[in-house]
């Protein structure tokens, strides 16, 4: 980050279509393609952007879009920018997108969009099945994969790799932002004629400057980190087995999963601050999260693992967890 400050300065100073693109945004966007085995890609200011700018070029009235129910807040801003038509699919359930799929075939063109990791309850979408009906109904399969990117599969690339269907996904958002560098920056990666067609259309990467030429840098140096060091996705997921394993033997009742994010539910908005606020005073850093964020009810903390954890870390939180939890008559 820190060379591409000292040789290109701290901005582009301009949007992408008139000085603002770089030698770095192309070899950045070249390289994301290679990573995720897609013919091309396209950067953005962050995955919001991404997903804000993905679906009104591609889609009109003529089209329907069908969102699994618990989609990232970016995916719905984005859609509710797209004349297509709506369909919403109960979470991760096949027969709703099933029906939706039905009822939509009217529609020239329909588009499945869902979280690959869904944020709130480190859930894994089920990407086989889904790719199962598009391919039936005819459907393109995008999927926003920032929670996964750099985390799952044995490289880190993502939830297809997780499912052995790298490369299969016909479009493919996510974020610069987490576990690529955790600097600013979001892309889509699809076909060179998506790409390119993006390139001269979506309103959120025409209208705004590229992103900064240091984080592009430091994006470049990460997936080659991550590449050069896939020991880290095996760390991370041996964390994560670790910390869900003793995390339900102190009482605690996580929502199941593979993935490092991991969610308590603890019902009320207050309780659930409550446990994050003395976690914290004992150092332990755990959000707690209510409505609107979560539905009423389930209000959780959000645990979330790093490959940079180590076990002591682990132990120290986990001993913090039980303290804190039978202080707060939650365990």
């Amino acid at each position: 980050m820190r060379e591409g400050a000292d040789r290109y300065g701290a901005g582009t100073s301009s949007v992408r279509f008139i000085c603002g693109t770089f030698d770095v945004h192309r070899e950045l966007e070249d390289r994301i393609a290679d990573f995720l085995e897609t013919e091309a890609a396209i950067t953005f200011t962050s995955c919001w952007n991404a997903n804000g700018g993905l679906f009104a070029p591609l889609l009109d009235e003529q089209d329907a879009l069908i969102s699994d129910e618990l989609n990232h807040a970016s995916i719905i801003d984005g859609i509710r920018l797209c004349k297509a038509q709506r369909h919403i699919y109960k979470h991760m359930d096949m027969d709703s997108l099933r029906d939706a799929l039905e009822n939509s075939q009217a529609a020239r063109h329909r588009l499945v969009m869902t979280d690959g990791v869904f944020s709130m309850e480190g859930e894994i979408a089920p990407l086989p099945e889904i790719r199962e009906l598009c391919d039936q109904y005819d459907a393109i399969m995008t999927v926003d994969d920032s929670h996964a990117t750099g985390v799952l599969g044995d490289t880190g690339r993502g939830t297809p790799e997780h499912f052995g269907m790298h490369g299969e996904i016909d479009i493919i958002t996510s974020t610069l932002g987490k576990a690529l560098g955790g600097m600013a920056g979001g892309l889509v990666a699809s076909s060179r004629e998506v790409i390119e067609y993006l390139v001269q259309r979506s309103r959120t990467q025409l209208f705004t400057n590229a992103i900064p030429p240091h984080s592009a840098a430091g994006a470049l140096a990460a997936i080659d980190h991550l590449e050069a060091h896939p020991e880290l996705v095996t760390r991370l997921r041996e964390n994560t087995a670790y910390f869900r394993e003793k995390l339900t033997a102190l009482g605690y009742s996580p929502i199941e999963g593979d993935t490092p994010i991991v969610p308590v539910i603890v019902g009320e908005t207050a309780d659930a601050i409550a446990l994050s606020t003395k976690l914290l005073d004992e150092g332990v850093f755990v959000i707690g999260f209510g409505f609107p964020v979560v539905p009423h009810g389930s209000a959780r903390i959000r645990a979330q693992i790093s490959a940079a954890h180590t076990r002591e870390h682990l132990d120290r939180a986990l001993g913090a967890l039980d303290r804190v939890g039978r202080e707060l008559g939650i365990l």
